[in-house]
């Protein structure tokens, strides 16, 4: 498993290397002091982008993280409850 320092550099390369991103940051429990720090903490990012539509059409920009176990995305989940979506703004 990668140490914290080794997330946080991973994900800021990421979002240096890739001239579609224009910011990250980050939200969750990992960013609220009053939570205790576990193993088990996920990394909840956002990466502010020029664009969607090439991250969400090849996900393999996600592989830089490694072979994903889990993949959550709420907007296509409402697709599939014919909840119409306006994707070239934003996308979850």
């Amino acid at each position: 498993m990668r140490t914290e320092q080794e997330m946080m550099k991973l994900i800021l390369d990421i979002a240096k290397a890739d001239k579609r991103i224009h910011a990250v940051y980050m939200n969750g429990s990992r960013t609220n002091p009053n939570v205790a720090k576990d193993d088990f903490q996920d990394y909840d990012v956002v990466f502010t982008v020029t664009e969607t539509e090439s991250f969400i059409n090849d996900k393999d920009w996600l592989l830089n993280f490694g072979e994903p176990l889990i993949i959550q995305e709420p907007d296509s989940n409402d697709l599939g409850w014919g909840i119409d979506h306006d994707f070239t703004r934003r996308y979850a």
